[in-house]
C-alpha cells in the first residue's frame, strides 16, 4: 500500500501487499470502546466503521473538491472511521489517527480490519486453545466477518485463510460491538 501525504512532506511504501505503514506509530486504540452514538443526515449512525472502495482515495482538508488533498490513500479496504457528515463528503479518521474528508462514494459498508500490535495467531475456533491456521503480522488489512456478543475474537479473512483473531489486536471494530 501506498499512502502519500501532499505538499512535499513525505511518501510511505509499505513493502508487504496487504499490509499498512506506521506499525510502531499507531495512534489509535484497537481497544476503543464504542463511542456514544447519534444519528447522522444519512440515517447511518456516528461513529461507524468504513472501507476504502478504491486503490486511490483523496482525503481532503474540507468538504469539496475546493479545499485541498491532504492524504492519498492506495490501499483498497482499507477501515477507516465516520466521526461527521456534510452533504456528499464523509470527514473519517484513520487507524493512525489522520482525519479528513473523502467523497462518499469513495467509501463502501463493508467491515475490515487493520491488525495492530505484534504478530497475532488466526486459529481455526475462538479462544486461545484454537488450532493455529496462520501468523498474522502488525498492519495486514482484511475482511471482518462477525464478532459475537461478549466474545473477545472475531471471525476474519486474511488472504484466503479464514479463522478467528482476537478483537484486542482489531483496529475496525469497537470493543463491546456487535458484528453480524
Amino acid at each position: 500500500m501506498t499512502m502519500a501525504r501532499r505538499g512535499g512532506v513525505g511518501l510511505v511504501i509499505a513493502a508487504l501487499v496487504c499490509t499498512v505503514p506506521g506499525a510502531g506509530t499507531v495512534h489509535a486504540s484497537a481497544q476503543q470502546a464504542a463511542p456514544q452514538q447519534e444519528i447522522a443526515p444519512s440515517g447511518l449512525p456516528l461513529p461507524r466503521f468504513v472501507s476504502l472502495r478504491s486503490n486511490e482515495v483523496n482525503m481532503r482538508s474540507g468538504p469539496g473538491t475546493r479545499y485541498p488533498v491532504i492524504w492519498i490513500y492506495r490501499q483498497r479496504s482499507l477501515p477507516v472511521e465516520i466521526i461527521a457528515e456534510y452533504d456528499n463528503w464523509r470527514k473519517v479518521r484513520d487507524h493512525e489517527g489522520a482525519e479528513g474528508w473523502i467523497q462518499q462514494s469513495m467509501v463502501v459498508g463493508y467491515r475490515t480490519f487493520i491488525t495492530l500490535g505484534a504478530v497475532q495467531v488466526l486459529r481455526a475456533d475462538p479462544g486461545p486453545q484454537g488450532r493455529p491456521v496462520a501468523r498474522i503480522g502488525p498492519n495486514v488489512v482484511g475482511r471482518l466477518h462477525n464478532c459475537p456478543a461478549g466474545s473477545a475474537y472475531c471471525r476474519v479473512e486474511v488472504a484466503d485463510r479464514q479463522g478467528w483473531l482476537p478483537r484486542a489486536g482489531l483496529w475496525g471494530v469497537y470493543r463491546d460491538e456487535v458484528v453480524d
